[in-house]
Parts: C-alpha cells; sequence; structure tokens
C-alpha cells in the first residue's frame, strides 16, 4: 500500500495519466508538429514572396525599356510622315504649276512620272511606304472626282512599319506592366500567408502554456484553424521557382 502513491506520482511526472486535451505528452507533441510545419510555411512564403518581387522588378524593367523602344520608333514614324507631307506638297506644288502651263499634263487615272520635270523627279524621290498609297490615290482620279481622298494619307494603302512596330511595343510595354503587377499582387499574398503563419505559432505558443483546459482548447482550436487557412492558401498561390 505505501508503494501506490509513490506509482501515481511517477504517473503524473511521465503524463502517461494526463489526457491529451489537458496538455500531456501527445498534445506537446502535437503542438510541435505544428510549430515545425509553421515555420517551414514561414520560410517558403518569404521564399516565395522574393521570387515574385524579383518577377515584378524585372517585368517593370522590361515595361520602361520597351516603352522607350516604343517612344522612339513612334518619333521615328512621326519624322517619315512629315518627310511625305513636305514631299507630297512639293510634288503636288510642283505637279499643279506643270498643269497651269501645259493642261495635258493633268492626271485623269494613272500617272506616269516623267523624270524630265520637277514633278515626276519628286515622285521617283518618294518613300517606298508612301508611293503605293499616292498611286492607289491616283486612281481614285482625286483631281477630277470630288468623292475621292483628299490625300493619300487616307488611303489604306499607307502604312508606316515604324507607327505599327511603336503600337506593338507600346502593347508589349502594357503586357509586361500588367505583369508586375500581378507578380506584385502575388509577392503580397505570399506576405499575408507569412503573417498567418506567425499567427499560427503565436497561438500555438499560447496554447503550450495555458493552463485553464477550455483556454488551452480554444487557442488550439484557432491554431488548427489559422494553419489549415495558410496551407490552403499557400497550395493555391502560384509557385516561383
Amino acid at each position: 500500500m505505501p508503494d501506490e502513491p509513490a506509482e501515481h506520482a511517477e504517473r503524473a511526472d511521465d503524463g502517461s495519466s494526463v489526457s491529451w486535451s489537458e496538455g500531456g505528452g501527445w498534445f506537446e507533441f502535437t503542438l510541435a508538429v505544428i510549430l515545425a510545419l509553421a515555420a517551414v510555411g514561414t520560410a517558403w512564403a518569404g521564399f516565395q514572396s522574393q521570387k515574385w518581387g524579383g518577377v515584378q522588378a524585372n517585368s517593370y524593367a522590361s515595361a520602361s525599356a520597351t516603352r522607350t523602344e516604343s517612344t522612339r520608333a513612334s518619333t521615328e514614324a512621326g519624322q517619315f510622315l512629315t518627310i511625305d507631307v513636305i514631299m507630297f506638297t512639293q510634288w503636288l506644288t510642283a505637279l499643279n504649276q506643270e498643269i497651269l502651263a501645259d493642261p495635258s499634263q493633268r492626271p485623269e487615272g494613272g500617272y506616269e512620272p516623267d523624270p524630265e520635270t520637277v514633278s515626276g523627279l519628286l515622285f521617283t524621290r518618294f518613300r517606298s511606304e508612301f508611293k503605293p498609297a499616292v498611286t492607289a490615290w491616283l486612281r481614285t482620279r482625286p483631281l477630277a472626282d470630288p468623292e475621292a481622298p483628299v490625300t493619300p494619307f487616307a488611303m489604306p494603302e499607307y502604312q508606316l512599319a515604324t507607327a505599327a512596330d511603336a503600337l506593338r511595343r507600346l502593347d508589349e510595354a502594357e503586357r509586361l506592366s500588367a505583369k508586375a503587377r500581378q507578380a506584385n499582387q502575388r509577392s503580397d499574398n505570399y506576405v499575408l500567408t507569412a503573417v498567418l503563419f506567425a499567427l499560427v505559432l503565436f497561438f500555438a505558443s499560447l496554447a503550450g502554456r495555458a493552463h485553464a483546459r477550455r483556454a488551452r482548447m480554444l487557442l488550439f482550436g484557432l491554431t488548427l484553424l489559422t494553419l489549415a487557412g495558410a496551407i490552403v492558401m499557400l497550395v493555391l498561390y502560384p509557385v516561383q521557382l
């Protein structure tokens, strides 16, 4: 009989007779596993946040460079347009003077440049992108038909490759900017997940130190709930390696 209190004391000391909900050995082991998962989750969330932050920085840098190239191409397109306008104005002035001097020079459909005339010389100097538009414009008989387009610049044949390139680069810059904003949002999402894992560590630490059974179980429930939410978010988020 004297040995029974000592035996009960030993059972109390090694926690074998203490229930799980009262903070026994299995409870402490469960908390240790949760703490380990939270630590790993926090590290992974921080790593992914940094990776997506790198994607954001690279995308913004690429978008800036592409937008600069778009501006350069747009400026070049404007210069080509100015050249075409000046050349067309000079050609039209020369042609008008030749028509006034000799009405037979008035084009009624197609136009065959005469290298011996100023207008013919200017026509041969038109840029390769502009000449098809002028040719198509002359077929509309603009000098005789009031319904014809006013200038060849209104013709669909007038296309500037540099202008198209500027628009393409601008679209690419917008795409890269959108990618950077998306990467920034994903980086923020991983930061939020890291905060949730920090809450898991906080609740688990309090649960391990709580003495009241109700408080311990409440904190443990909050720990599991927060851990489950953080893990679900971590699984759903895209991974950047």
